[in-house]
């Protein structure tokens, strides 16, 4: 078979895997599933499966990457200049860490998960705030406090350690109006869309 007949079929799986640009118009929810269908189908089966909202998903994702597949934490260094690695493992979609994502990955069974495809990334995220539901009692569509567990982690969250950062408490408050902004989005373009 010809190589440039594949090229079509190449560039249209990328597309579904996940872009290291973001949508062009982040702030508005049903621009961004007009232009990556996917990420709606993505979140759909997460909500499906885990009963996380897809609001709460979309706000969490633009917070932690603003929908950049390969997003990671700035880069540290020493005396101001000499590259000193990563602030975290933090990566992807979700930003999630090195050993988070592999305990996900173990308690799945989703051995080939990566955090660049976004249906991997949003499962995780539905994985991770089932457990926060479960060990901390937060509701599945209470995107700021699912927010703060999902920083802090769940015993960081359970000590109260996010009571201290006046700036994540912040951005939690940001998290629940923009999953608040995106749910009012949705209802308005899925209902003249079906």
């Amino acid at each position: 078979m010809n190589r440039f007949a594949l090229l079509p079929l190449v560039l249209a799986l990328g597309a579904c895997v996940g872009s290291a640009t973001p949508p062009r118009n982040v702030d508005n929810a049903c621009a961004i599933i007009e232009e990556r269908p996917y990420y709606l189908s993505a979140m759909q089966a997460t909500e499906a499966n885990w009963g996380v909202p897809v609001a709460v998903q979309m706000a969490t994702i633009y917070h932690e990457s603003s929908f950049v597949s390969n997003a990671r934490t700035p880069r540290r260094y020493a005396l101001g200049v000499i590259p000193a690695g990563r602030q975290s493992s933090a990566f992807g979609y979700s930003q999630a860490l090195d050993g988070t994502w592999d305990e996900y990955r173990d308690d799945t069974g989703r051995r080939f998960a990566r955090r660049t495809d976004i249906s991997d990334a949003t499962d995780f995220m539905g994985w991770y705030m089932n457990r926060s539901r479960e060990r901390n009692g937060i509701a599945l569509t209470d995107a700021r406090n699912q927010y703060l567990a999902y920083h802090e982690g769940h015993r960081g969250y359970s000590r109260g350690t996010y009571r201290n950062k006046a700036w994540l408490m912040r951005v939690a408050d940001r998290v629940e109006a923009r999953a608040a902004l995106y749910d009012r989005q949705l209802a308005s373009c899925t209902a003249t869309q079906g």
